[in-house]
């Protein structure tokens, strides 16, 4: 199996296209001023030795380097072995509210943000166990199956906004469902937990009963309240003002932390609010490690970095480029090894 460790860097590929058009208008803008002088066909014949074609080929010889190096630092990689280890965790699913007034910024640098950085620093302590990701708003979606992966679970957070869902709401109940369904029937030792991250603004199924549901399944649900009670305005993406209602008046986005206590008592979990202060992160890490730990299979992956191949071929076709000229060379073209002798 083949892939990039930092995929990020793949997007520097979209310079190539850019700089063809640079050169083409250079060469256009170059034709333009050799008719000012004349024919060109005339002036050719005064510049014998001026090459058609050689500049055209050094020019994508360079852009072979660029793209090469650009491959060699996003770092490919591949799968040297897969190794089935077995640990002690738990199993966790982890349900973000994306909604829009996730991007209220009356915590630091807003919702949203703020959410998904505090789950970043909880997975990445997670080594043992297995989690899985859902986004919802109006609509719920797996983002991430329950997995071992916690890398790529990182991977998907810095990617997550209120854009990717079209249908703008807050559906909790329904996300609290999908993340259900995503353990499965299979009961086993191992403690598994629902972590909803939500200002609790739900406006369209019940949640409470969804929490329950998971609870009888022998799931915990715990809420994570995001948010300022007070409330505050919520922002237009891209602009300095706030989303408004049918009358013109802003919108007040309020952290529902009677909604958040309401969910978390139904599914026998525990409701946290978290603010800047970082003890949320604290009282997170204190619930898993008192969850019930049972055997896990986790898998072990074993990449080797082959970033070194690109770069040696870039090495080598910056060579070529190099001792390539734009004009013939004289001498050179006075060898004629396959012609016939006069």
């Amino acid at each position: 199996m083949f892939h990039f460790a930092n995929t990020y860097f793949l997007w520097l590929l979209l310079v190539i296209p850019l700089l063809i058009v640079v050169y083409l208008y250079g060469i256009n803008k170059q034709k333009k001023r050799i008719k000012e002088f004349g024919n060109p066909e005339i002036l050719a014949q005064l510049m014998p030795n001026v090459s058609k074609y050689r500049p055209h080929v050094k020019f994508s010889l360079s852009l072979l380097v660029i793209a090469l190096l650009i491959v060699a630092l996003a770092r490919p990689q591949y799968l040297h072995k897969v190794e089935s280890v077995q640990k002690r965790g738990i199993e966790a699913m982890f349900v973000l509210d994306i909604s829009n007034s996730m991007l209220t910024q009356d915590i630091e640098p807003n919702r949203l943000e703020y959410a998904k950085l505090m789950l970043s620093n909880l997975i990445e302590k997670m080594t043992n166990d297995k989690i899985g990701l859902i986004v919802f708003a109006g609509d719920s979606y797996i983002q991430m199956p329950i997995t071992s992966d916690n890398v790529s679970a990182k991977m998907f957070l810095k990617t997550i906004s209120p854009s990717i869902i079209q249908r703008q709401g807050t559906a909790i109940g329904s996300a609290i469902d999908l993340a259900i369904k995503c353990f499965g029937e299979e009961k086993n030792n191992v403690g598994r937990a629902i972590f909803l991250i939500t200002d609790g603004e739900n406006h369209e199924d019940d949640a409470v009963e969804a929490a329950k549901l998971a609870q009888k399944k022998g799931i915990i649900a715990n809420v994570i309240g995001i948010g300022n009670p007070d409330g505050s305005p919520i922002p237009v993406q891209g602009t300095m003002s706030f989303i408004k209602d049918k009358d013109g008046n802003v919108v007040v986005s309020k952290l529902n932390e009677e909604m958040c206590r309401q969910i978390a008592s139904a599914g026998k979990g525990i409701y946290i609010h978290a603010t800047n202060s970082g003890a949320a992160l604290k009282t997170l890490e204190k619930e898993v490690d008192k969850m019930q730990k049972g055997d896990t299979k986790l898998a072990s992956t074993d990449y080797d970095d082959k970033f070194q191949i690109p770069v040696w071929l870039a090495l080598f076709t910056l060579l070529i480029e190099y001792f390539m000229f734009n004009r013939q060379n004289k001498r050179l073209n006075r060898i004629n090894l396959f012609g016939k002798k006069l």
